[in-house]
């Protein structure tokens, strides 16, 4: 079987500013023309049940899928059963332990991905953020797996393939090498280079110890390293060096790197406590012997900001940075269990 898919342009008018006049031009459902040894039937289906469609086909798995979506897992095993049902065929192949796409499935893949390009470019058209070159962005080691897809509809994306420290990731902004990056920054440093910060995501981050005791450990007992190679870690060393100082933890040098990885693991080992985890290992599996630990009293929080120039002019640049941060809130982070450095450009009045 065969998909030949046409874009179907949904426009809604606004009756009170006359015809001529569009409230917004969105694309919402397709029409999919299906050939078969008999006849070619339209099918009409959502744009938005052929973007779950793509989601599970990349990720050939639902959990992870809705995770990047936004969705809850049940909501999108229900999309897509619709959208089967609605083409009348069986996109995937699915167990308690895999899943596959058909036949069926995986030729409608190429036609998929084409017409979600197609309507997100006339989104872009529609709001007149019309841009030749992509928008540019930079980032250290976290970013969001969807950030391409949610854009979209007002930007192209080029992640930039040089992953390179905050400070650095920042300066590339300032100098027009990026036009955004997400990394750490202090107020001093948006000061210093001319720069914008907008909340993106924060980590809570935990200590890892030695054992099996998972129970909460006060801040005032953790040990925070910090490594001689400044160039290299130079936020986590102002960030540990601001935590230590505020709680109370304990402050160890280092010059081998053991900021995160295995030298990390064997440092904890060495020190028999607690010790700060870093952002960069925040998802990292932990060897047999060790356990993660909440911090509590207070909480560390790292902040990922948007940071992009303060004179930025391009609307295309400006309507990116207002989609991908706009309404972004972390639990914890303002309470006043919560820690961040007092140069931190997100940390509230208290």
């Amino acid at each position: 079987m065969s998909f030949l898919p046409s874009l179907i342009e949904v426009i809604e008018m606004n009756a009170a500013s006359g015809p001529s006049q569009f409230r917004r031009i969105r694309p919402v459902c397709l029409l999919l023309v299906v050939p078969t040894s008999h006849c070619t039937t339209i099918r009409i289906v959502e744009l938005r049940q052929l973007r779950y469609f793509v989601a599970v086909a990349e990720e050939l798995n639902f959990g992870r899928a809705a995770g990047r979506l936004h969705i809850a897992g049940p909501s999108l095993s229900q999309q897509i059963k619709a959208l089967e049902r609605d083409l009348k065929v069986r996109l995937f192949e699915r167990d308690r332990r895999s899943v596959a796409l058909t036949p069926s499935g995986a030729a409608l893949l190429p036609g998929a991905r084409a017409l979600i390009a197609q309507a997100d470019e006339l989104r872009r058209q529609a709001s007149g953020l019309v841009r030749s070159e992509p928008v540019r962005v930079g980032y250290v080691n976290w970013c969001p797996p969807d950030l391409s897809e949610r854009a979209a509809g007002v930007a192209q994306i080029r992640i930039d393939t040089w992953v390179l420290p905050s400070h650095v990731q920042a300066a590339r902004v300032a100098e027009d090498n990026l036009d955004l990056a997400i990394c750490w920054v202090q107020t001093s440093d948006l000061a210093e280079l001319d720069l914008d910060a907008r909340l993106i995501w924060a980590d809570r981050l935990y200590a890892v110890a030695v054992g099996d005791d998972s129970s909460p450990v006060d801040a005032k007992e953790t040990a925070v390293l910090l490594d001689a190679d400044t160039a290299t870690w130079s936020s986590s060393n102002r960030f540990g060096e601001q935590f230590a100082s505020a709680t109370g933890a304990t402050a160890i040098r280092i010059d081998d790197g053991g900021i995160t990885g295995p030298a990390f693991f064997e440092h904890v080992r060495r020190l028999g406590r607690p010790v700060l985890n870093s952002p960069k290992g925040q998802d990292a599996p932990l060897p047999r012997g060790l356990v993660a630990r909440p911090i509590v009293h207070p909480a560390p929080y790292w902040t990922w900001s948007l940071v992009s120039r303060r004179d930025e002019d391009d609307e295309t640049v400006r309507a990116v940075i207002e989609l991908l941060t706009s309404g972004v809130a972390i639990d914890g982070l303002g309470d006043a269990s919560s820690w961040l450095p007092a140069a931190d450009p997100h940390t509230p009045p208290r």
